[in-house]
């Protein structure tokens, strides 16, 4: 309400159930989710019953009924208003759930084949089309594991140093950004602190550091 910026560092994805009722409390928002993962299931989808795979679905209203209304209301956003980026692993419904949502999903193929630069601008354009600023949630399980090995649930093929930093970049461009999180991070499957380290790089370049 003060018109800071809020920086929320986990943990588990689970707390973007939090972090996003917070920020939808206060502005109408967009969301950026950078994930290998969809974070799309709910109890009945759910392969694992792990709630950092069903935060996304959560925040957008599907799901259980204690996720959904967590901070009073729902949804935190519309759907179509939701990119997710980098996502490289889904469950099979969670994967028809996205594809009848209105959520705008972009695989690591479409990067490959497009480039980070032509995906940001289109996922930009759908989180911020008639809202007040976009929240970011950024999964570290993003990057390729040899990037950021301290995950809980790491996945090959992911996005290469540049192409993350060049995401976060991109949206610091904006100056949309209404809060910013880092998930899952863990020191004790980290690899001399380098997934830690390179989330604070990126969250300068969030925050508008540059090259030059």
């Amino acid at each position: 309400e003060a018109g800071d910026l809020p920086l929320v560092l986990g943990g588990d994805h689970s707390i973007a159930i939090g972090t996003l009722a917070g920020v939808a409390a206060v502005k109408n928002c967009g969301v950026i989710w950078l994930d290998a993962h969809g974070d799309f299931n709910t109890l009945e989808t759910t392969t694992s019953g792990n709630i950092h795979g069903m935060c996304l679905a959560a925040s957008l209203g599907r799901g259980e009924e204690r996720l959904v209304s967590c901070g009073g209301f729902a949804p935190k956003a519309k759907e179509k208003n939701v990119a997710l980026i980098g996502v490289r692993e889904l469950d099979d419904e969670e994967r028809e759930m996205l594809r009848r949502s209105r959520v705008s999903v972009f695989t690591m193929q479409d990067i490959d084949e497009t480039g980070m630069k032509k995906i940001m601008r289109q996922a930009l354009a759908a989180a911020l089309n008639g809202v007040e600023g976009i929240a970011v949630s950024l999964d570290m399980d993003v990057l390729d594991p040899l990037e950021a090995p301290g995950v809980g649930t790491p996945v090959r093929g992911g996005l290469t140093y540049r192409e993350a930093h060049l995401a976060l970049e991109l949206i610091a461009e904006t100056d949309a950004l209404l809060a910013l999180e880092v998930v899952e991070v863990n020191p004790m499957l980290d690899c001399y602190n380098r997934t830690a380290e390179l989330a604070v790089e990126l969250i300068a370049s969030a925050l508008g550091k540059r090259i030059f």
